[in-house]
């Protein structure tokens, strides 16, 4: 398989998981692991905000109503909860960052983290699902939210769409629609504040020379394009469908992976 292959199929893995409730960052690793390389964390960030383009283009008409209608209470009230949900995953993984913490290298946790990613959700929506409707976001879901963003970043199957959308639905967001989106927008900041980061450390450290640019471009357009149609896709499917699907796939994968890997592989 040539390496054109490899970064494509990166990039197609990438754009259907990163806003579907089932760990891109988990699904990432597992395809390095059975066969098509291990990248640098500035190729995996790069393509998680390919995927975060995609999303920016579906919001844009909501994100330019925050940005230039800010005088409205209400624009003014969602933009505060989005920077505040912000603030704190940047200030927690700085912290993660400083206190050395790196993504493990092995499929073992990831599969235990989709096993128990996805029971979870099971749970979690059978009790939102009793709640009253509501679309209003709070600030305890838009804190929630903001820790949730983090764990998922810490623990790689986890899930960061998963984690941030059910914290908003145990917290009071009850309306799914409304829960994705802040979740979401969230994501927007979050990704592209991550690579600017990673690309910052990369040429500080002089290791721009031998990062394989034209590889993180192609992952980067083809992770865009086809989160475009991944997104899509799913704001239409939560309409009438609840996330049930999504964990159960995570539970076989995860199960899956377990009876398949090596003890501690």
């Amino acid at each position: 398989m040539s390496d054109l292959i490899r970064v494509i199929l990166l990039g197609i893995i990438e754009g259907i998981t990163e806003f579907l409730p089932i760990s891109s960052t988990g699904h990432l690793l597992i395809a390095e692991q059975l066969g098509l390389g291990q990248r640098s964390d500035l190729f995996n960030i790069g393509i998680q905000a390919g995927a975060i383009l995609a999303v920016t283009l579906i919001y844009w008409k909501r994100l330019w109503q925050l940005l230039t209608q800010w005088r409205d209470p209400a624009n003014r009230d969602y933009l505060a909860k989005l920077t505040v949900a912000f603030l704190i995953t940047a200030v927690l993984g700085f912290i993660a960052v400083k206190c050395g913490f790196t993504l493990p290298d092995t499929v073992t946790p990831i599969a235990w983290a989709l096993v128990i990613g996805g029971f979870w959700m099971i749970g979690a929506e059978a009790v939102a699902a009793r709640q009253p409707e509501r679309r209003e976001v709070t600030w305890t879901v838009a804190v929630l939210v903001g820790i949730a963003q983090m764990l998922a970043g810490i623990f790689p199957g986890t899930s960061r769409s998963a984690a941030t959308i059910f914290a908003g639905l145990l917290a009071g967001t009850s309306n799914r629609a409304a829960a994705t989106e802040f979740a979401f927008l969230v994501g927007i900041p979050t990704m592209y504040a991550a690579t600017g980061y990673e690309l910052l450390k990369v040429v500080k450290n002089g290791g721009a020379v031998h990062e394989d640019w034209s590889a993180l471009i192609v992952g980067f357009v083809v992770s865009a394009i086809v989160a475009f149609a991944a997104v899509k896709w799913l704001l239409g499917y939560i309409r009438t469908h609840r996330f049930t699907a999504f964990a159960i796939y995570r539970i076989a994968l995860g199960v899956a992976l377990l009876l398949w890997l090596p003890a501690g592989g």
